[in-house]
């Protein structure tokens, strides 16, 4: 959702950098229509049930501190189960394509869930290579009997 409000040039607008209080009073119409149709593009953008919480909400801004005070947590549930299904992974009947394509989606959740720290020491590439060859490892396990 932040990458289409940033393709729209109106992250201003949900992260409160562009508040209607900094522009002089003469576009504050304009200001409020624009946040009107970023309110309802918000709104038409996530499910019903979550409506509930942003329905009633004044702002664009508003709408976007309540979903990301829900979504933006980390907790064990949601990493343990985005871990069990790495680890469960298989290729089954799909293509080895799909199968990789499926694997590394899940990949990148889970490192934008727990990023890993971020240095140029030696030890954090020797750290990196590791994860690539437990990937690697992943990968090959979850491939059907045919590749062995």
């Amino acid at each position: 959702m932040r990458v289409a409000i940033l393709g729209r040039n109106k992250l201003g607008l949900v992260d409160g950098s562009c508040s209607k209080e900094k522009f002089p009073k003469s576009v504050w119409n304009h200001w409020e229509k624009v946040n009107a149709i970023m309110l309802s593009w918000i709104m038409n953008s996530v499910s019903s049930d979550l409506l509930g919480g942003i329905m009633y909400a004044s702002s664009a801004q508003a709408a976007w501190s309540d979903l990301h005070e829900r979504f933006n947590k980390v907790d064990g549930s949601r990493s343990f189960n985005l871990h069990n299904k790495i680890a469960t992974l298989s290729q089954g009947t799909t293509s080895v394509s799909v199968y990789f394509s499926k694997l590394k989606g899940l990949w990148e959740e889970f490192e934008a869930l727990v990023p890993a720290p971020e240095c140029n020491c030696s030890k954090f590439k020797e750290f990196v290579r590791h994860l690539q060859k437990l990937k690697l490892f992943q990968f090959l396990m979850g491939l059907n009997e045919l590749y062995s």
